[in-house]
């Protein structure tokens, strides 16, 4: 009875060996395939092909492979850069803006370095979101462009940056004057004032500017305090005679509607006798 358990248990354990190898086997089966080398050229041109096709994740992981397998080879510093350009374009913004800090850190006086700026910026400028929120990629992008405007201001790329340097701003600008309209429409008008002359002051070459002025004229209207309302309303006649804010500064401080049909009655800008040729004799 005895040698017959013995056995039993000896051909169960048999059993468990054998299928422990099989599964090791299997893992092993399942792995990678051994670390092959390539040659450079190959490498690059299939990443470059992967560009072209837009297959721009396949060729990221293609350029990485390149700096990886041959990092003292020229490609390397290449595809360095290129690894960037690929995750920005499929929309990576964060690992492209990691990529080109990192090319900017190793290859300073690389040939190619105003178009490594250029793409941090433009990374940061595609991750501009609504002014309802957060705008620090917006801040980053304004930094960026201008950092590019002032290293490469004969490339190319300036051209472009202070394009989109106006439209950051705009998009500042139109950012304070939300927060503005917030604290004028709930009455905190000291708070709303500050948001204006931000706008004034740090933004003057925006279309947000003309609202700023008329806005800041009806909130020291509301405080009682007549003199800066209307010291800023001929700002804002002076300098945007033509605006629609102007017409509706010069009702708020004369107090008397204007004629917007054409039918004859004096318009603000022909009334020397009104509060514009009064503040601002020009």
């Amino acid at each position: 009875m005895t040698k017959r358990i013995t056995s039993h248990f000896q051909g169960r354990l048999g059993l468990c060996s054998a299928l422990v190898a099989a599964v090791f086997l299997a893992a092993c089966s399942t792995d990678e395939p051994a670390y092959v080398e390539r040659p450079v050229e190959e490498l690059y041109n299939e990443a470059v092909d992967a560009v072209d096709e837009e297959e721009y994740e396949q060729a990221a992981d293609l350029f990485l492979e390149v700096e990886r397998q041959h990092p003292y080879s020229i490609w390397a510093t290449k595809a360095q850069l290129m690894s960037a350009f690929s995750y920005y374009s499929n929309g990576d913004y964060v690992d492209a803006i990691l990529a080109v800090d990192r090319f900017i850190q190793l290859h300073p006086g690389n040939r190619d370095i105003g178009y490594a700026y250029y793409l941090k910026a433009l990374s940061y400028y595609e991750q501009i979101t609504d002014i309802g929120r957060d705008q620090r990629n917006t801040e980053q992008a304004l930094a960026s462009l201008d950092e590019v405007v002032r290293r490469f201001p004969e490339s190319g790329y300036a051209g472009d940056a202070r394009l989109k340097l106006d439209l950051t701003r705009d998009h500042l600008a139109g950012k304070e004057m939300e927060v503005g309209r917030y604290y004028h429409q709930r009455e905190n008008y000291l708070a709303a004032i500050n948001r204006y002359k931000t706008v004034i002051e740090n933004y003057q070459t925006t279309t947000h500017v003309p609202e700023a002025l008329h806005r800041l004229s009806e909130a020291y209207s509301a405080l009682g305090i007549e003199p800066e309302a209307q010291a800023n309303a001929a700002v804002l006649g002076h300098n945007f005679p033509g605006s629609e804010w102007y017409v509706d500064s010069y009702e708020l401080v004369e107090g008397k509607p204007v004629d917007r049909d054409g039918d004859g009655e004096p318009d603000p800008k022909e009334d020397s006798g009104g509060f514009f040729s009064r503040l601002w004799p020009f």
